[in-house]
């Protein structure tokens, strides 16, 4: 095969690679969350990324961007139509009617799943990301959409953010769907307005105002003075547990139609990153493209991609740490078993290890332990074996110690 018939090395336009240092973060977002949601009594689920296109298409599920635009849709062998899951909130909504006789409630579900759309590559946003799912299933109570709102300010806090790094603009879509009746506007026309308020922070205040225009909407009733008693009291609780960041946005309306009350999302303040992170809101209909009787939740997604773009740009992500501790490196190709063997005994002392086979030259060796970010090196040699005791090197500082066979694991478990 010539050169030009090779295969390209890049991935999928819009999608990752995961080498071992962007695996570690993955890792350290999951685990962050984890330690958040769970302590909160959310607990995890899981689904297929395949799911029948019509989930989407259905009544309730109607961001046409998504289902006409961004969908990764296919007919299978049987003559199905199917997608790569654009969202989990339809999937988890399906889930809960498929087994709502058998669930308690309030029931706290959380998911961190991969999903996927076909739209323009750019800061913050691929074609494919992982997401963070928190949804509360069961209870119409405000205490439960402030629940899952100081979910997410928990999650954030976790990460390391201060209250000045982000702030948690809460909106109602019951106060916006209130002025359009009171303005007699039609369907079409709400919708022009939810979307004109979803798009307000993309457009300059004059097409804003001439918009409002159009509708023959009064602009004051959209001022953040004009708050709903609801959110008022909320952000009032917020405070008073010491949270101080929350506040009231009219213009945050989130844009899929299912949301039928209180949203917020979640900004970051940073200059160089000033943009929206994450967000959610009240849906107490979803469940009823599956049942009889809607379920009322309340939830947010949060993906992984703007989390490293804010964690980022406050050096904020944890240095990468290998997961092997000890790198041995052979002076012959003949001692890789006595290498294993000195491993093995390492191993059952709670260290990772891994070895070097011994097919190119010391120094070399030394510097794939460098490559791989390994803190600690020995070599094994005819004169180490004999003598029962290696110098172990430490390859950040380059300090080295000579310790003897049979303290290694108990040294290298005091290194932690």
């Amino acid at each position: 095969m010539s050169k030009k018939d090779k295969l390209s090395v890049e991935p999928y336009k819009g999608v990752r690679d995961f080498y071992p240092e962007d695996q570690a973060f993955l890792q350290y977002l999951f685990t962050t969350i984890r330690g958040v949601v769970e302590k909160v009594g959310y607990v995890e689920y899981h689904a297929s990324i395949l799911e029948p296109a019509e989930l989407y298409k259905a009544k309730g599920s109607d961001n046409e961007e998504i289902i006409n635009e961004q969908s990764y849709t296919f007919i299978d062998r049987g003559g199905r139509e199917v997608a790569l899951r654009p969202e989990m909130t339809p999937t988890v909504a399906r889930m809960v009617a498929a087994r709502r006789r058998e669930l308690g409630f309030p029931l706290r579900l959380y998911s961190i799943p991969n999903v996927f759309r076909y739209e323009r590559p750019q800061r913050g946003r691929l074609r494919e990301h992982w997401q963070l799912n928190v949804d509360l299933f069961g209870s119409r109570s405000l205490a439960a959409d402030a629940e899952v709102i100081g979910v997410a300010y928990g999650i954030m806090s976790a990460f390391g953010a201060r209250e000045s790094d982000f702030e948690i603009r809460v909106g109602s879509r019951e106060a916006i769907n209130a002025i359009a009746t009171e303005h007699n506007l039609n369907e079409t026309q709400t919708k022009e307005l939810f979307g004109l308020l979803d798009r307000r922070a993309k457009i300059s205040e004059v097409d804003f105002d001439a918009g409002l225009a159009k509708l023959g909407v009064n602009k004051s009733l959209l001022s953040p003075k004009n708050i709903p008693a609801e959110i008022e009291k909320m952000i009032a609780d917020f405070r008073d547990a010491g949270i101080k960041n929350v506040v009231y946005d009219p213009s945050i309306v989130r844009g899929f139609a299912y949301y039928t009350g209180i949203v917020f999302e979640v900004f970051d303040t940073h200059k160089d990153n000033n943009r929206a992170l994450f967000g959610g809101g009240r849906y107490d209909n979803l469940t009823a493209l599956f049942d009889d009787e809607a379920l009322p939740g309340v939830g947010f997604g949060m993906g992984d991609v703007t989390i490293r773009d804010f964690l980022t740009v406050r050096g904020l992500i944890p240095p990468y740490t290998p997961p092997t501790a000890v790198y041995i490196a052979v002076t012959k190709p003949e001692l890789a078993l006595e290498a294993q063997t000195l491993a093995g005994e390492l191993r059952r002392g709670g260290v990772s290890v891994a070895i070097d086979f011994g097919e190119r030259k010391l120094g070399d060796q030394i510097k794939t332990a460098g490559k791989h970010k390994i803190p600690y090196l020995l070599v094994v040699g005819d004169d180490e074996l004999a003598e029962a005791k290696f110098v172990v090197r430490n390859l950040a500082s380059g300090a080295e110690e000579s310790i003897e066979r049979a303290v290694l694991p108990e040294y290298f478990a005091e290194l932690g």
